[in-house]
């Protein structure tokens, strides 16, 4: 069973449709619940400082997790030690680096639409190589470590992160088609082998 953390941020029904093609998976904000789950998606459309705040409560079963944690969109920007949206706020601490807006120079902001995603060798993407996925922001997770993969939009940036069990994409594979679907399936894969 995938825990989908609801914390307030949008996509959940999306998101557990896409899950429920390949196991089970509850919306749910009950620590007891999430403990419980082969594996926890943090969803994400908003902005960082509310998110940050309505998970509170749940930041220590977030970060203690020993499953699988798959953090989409502004999910992977809480992994960062701070994010300059509305102000310095700090994030989960889980993955070193900062989240920031995308310099003016790039053109149109938020960043939306099909980019393609240029990854590394990982079991999140078997089966998956430089592949177009679906995008929504306007600010970026700057990472320092756990780099697997990246998209140009004006600049370079991290598209997608791993470090130990938690794994972040900045794209949103519940809108990606089919190859959304595939990360999905891997995602439950990862959750199912892991002892």
């Amino acid at each position: 069973m995938i825990a989908i953390v609801n914390y307030g941020v949008g996509n959940l029904k999306s998101i557990k449709k896409a899950v429920e093609k390949f196991d089970r998976a509850v919306v749910t904000r009950d620590a007891e619940e999430i403990k419980a789950a082969d594996g926890i998606i943090l969803p994400g459309v908003g902005a960082f400082p509310a998110a940050i705040k309505n998970l509170t409560d749940l930041k220590d079963v977030i970060v203690k997790a020993k499953v699988p944690v798959l953090g989409i969109c502004l999910g992977m920007q809480l992994f960062a030690e701070v994010s300059e949206e509305g102000g310095i706020n700090e994030g989960l601490k889980i993955i070193r680096g900062r989240v920031v807006k995308f310099p003016e120079s790039v053109g149109k902001i938020p960043h939306m639409g099909w980019n393609v995603v240029k990854n590394e060798d990982h079991e999140i993407f078997e089966g998956i190589k430089d592949q177009y996925f679906y995008f929504v922001h306007s600010y970026y997770f700057k990472a320092e470590e756990g780099i697997i993969a990246t998209t140009d939009y004006g600049i370079e940036f991290p598209s997608a992160v791993a470090k130990n069990n938690f794994i972040g994409v900045q794209f949103h594979p519940e809108k990606s088609g089919k190859v959304g679907l595939k990360l999905i399936e891997n995602f439950v894969e990862i959750c199912k082998q892991n002892p």
